[in-house]
This record gives C-alpha cells, structure tokens and sequence, in this order.
C-alpha cells in the first residue's frame, strides 16, 4: 500500500466523539474547496457505524449543501431513521462552522436471494494497455504545472485511467456526452464490504461530469471555461466488488440546461458484474465575459 492510500483511508477514519456523532480530518481538492467525494465517503462511514454488521449499504442519496472549508474539521450527526427486519436507514449531516455543508440518507439491507439480471457490460479496452494518469497529464502542455501537481496529488491513491481523452487533454469541439475510466485504489485493501463502497463512493465524485463537458467541447475548470460544483448525487450497490481489483466507470450525460448538467453512469467490475449505479446533478455555468 502506498502512502497516498494510507493517508486516505486514515482520511476515512472518523473518531467517535459521541453516540451517533463523528468528527473527521478535511483536505483541499484539486479545487480550493473540500473535494465532494470526501464528505460523501465520510458520511457514509459515519452512518455505516451505526448499522449492525451484517446489513451492507445498498443505495445513498445526498445533497451538497455549502463548499467545505478544508481547513476545518467536519462533524458528522446521523440520526437512526429506522432499524426494519430487513432493512436500515440512517441520516447523516456533515456541519462546519455550525452549518450543515452536506446531508447524505442511506439504505442497508441484510443478504437476501431474489431475482437478478443486469445490463451487459459495454465494450472497454483492457486497463493495464491504458496511460496513467502521471503520464496522461504529464504530457498535457496547455495545462498549467500546478494544476497538473494538484490533479495528481489528488489521484494519488487511486490508479485512474481514462479509456479516451479526458475533457481538459481535448477540447474546443462537441464530442458524444461519453466517458469511460478504469479505477482500483492503489494498494490492497482489507475484507470490510463497507471500505470498497465507500472507497467507491470517494471516486465517484471525480468524473461524473465529464460527459457534460464532452457534448459542449468544454475543457472544465482546468482550463477556465466552466465553474460548477456538486449539487446532488446517489448510488445503488447492486452487486459485491473491490475498490482495490479494476472496476470499470461507463458514464453519460442525457442532459444540461439551466446552467446544470446531469451525469449517469453503472460501474461493473473486470469480469462484467454490474455493482454500482450512479446519477449526479451539478452545476456547469459558463463564466461571463467581462
């Protein structure tokens, strides 16, 4: 395990600091601002401590409310909505400086057989033939050094590999509103079901909306012409997976209007198990001329 992944799965760490209260660490993003994966992974970890062992996370809805500050901790209050024969659900609010930044609800459920079929994995190039993340970027030379440093200080945990260019490599013409990446963390992880999806919940954030920049030939904030931000997001845990073996992120965009952009997408593991279902609406605003 490399330190990056050490360092974020201390990130994920939360300390107890009362019953159904947790206080965890902050960081900055690769924007100026507490990176919305975090919190949604944090939240997830505090409302999972909360739920008996044998019921796992099968579905979160969340709103980012406020930037995070990253130089302040974060606390997290989660309210035990329901305990059922079967099913669990738990309310978590994550609160800086004595407001509510982000509110996550989720869904455990304990192991049941039941009717399964899924949609087909769609066609992706093995993994292991695609560019780093270090060596895609690296060879970017519009993009500004710093913001190159930051985006790979960011990814440093996590080995993410873009299936075509990303929207800051090419950018100026409209493209189909499709993204693809490869991503495992960097590093083996431990047997805990709850670690891999909130593992996955933390690099759900990171990509989702690139098929909203794709379809208007926008390079995002990397290159300035966008601003956006998270505004809600949800995911649906279908099947079991590791966060640390290749899971494959096939990700559109049916829609942008009203200075938001929509983005969803499944992630299937290498040997085409549909795991996750993710929906995610932003902002994506164009700056004005001045």
């Amino acid at each position: 395990m490399n330190q990056a992944l050490s360092d974020l799965l201390d990130l994920l760490d939360l300390e107890q600091i009362e019953e159904d209260i947790f206080r965890g660490q902050s960081r900055s993003a690769v924007v100026p601002r507490v990176f919305g994966g975090q919190v949604a992974a944090q939240a997830l970890v505090a409302a999972g401590r909360t739920v008996p062992a044998d019921r796992h996370a099968h579905s979160l809805h969340a709103y980012f409310l406020r930037a995070g500050d990253p130089g302040a901790p974060i606390v997290y209050n989660v309210e035990r909505i329901r305990d059922g024969r079967s099913f669990t659900t738990r309310r978590a609010v994550a609160v800086q400086h004595g407001r509510p930044i982000f509110a996550l609800s989720a869904s455990f459920q304990t192991f049941e057989e039941g009717l399964d079929h899924q949609a087909p994995m769609p066609p992706a190039p093995d993994p292991a033939g695609l560019p780093t993340s270090a060596e895609r970027l690296r060879g970017y030379d519009h993009l500004p050094s710093a913001v190159v440093e930051r985006f790979l200080e960011a990814r440093e945990a996590i080995d993410l590999r873009y299936v075509d260019e990303p929207p800051y490599g090419k950018y100026g013409e409209p493209r189909a509103p499709h993204s693809q990446v490869w991503f495992r963390t960097d590093g083996k992880l431990d047997d805990d079901p709850l670690l891999h999806v909130v593992l996955a919940t933390y690099v759900s954030d990171m990509t989702l909306l690139d098929s909203v920049l794709l379809a208007h030939g926008r390079g995002g904030w990397a290159v300035g012409d966008v601003v956006g931000a998270s505004l809600d997001h949800a995911m649906w845990f279908h099947r079991p997976f590791r966060a640390d073996e290749w899971l494959l992120y096939d990700q559109e965009s049916p829609s942008a209007s009203g200075g938001r952009g929509l983005g969803q997408a499944r992630i299937y593991t290498q040997d085409g198990s549909l795991a996750v279902s993710v929906i995610q609406e932003g902002v994506v605003r164009v700056p004005r001329e001045s």
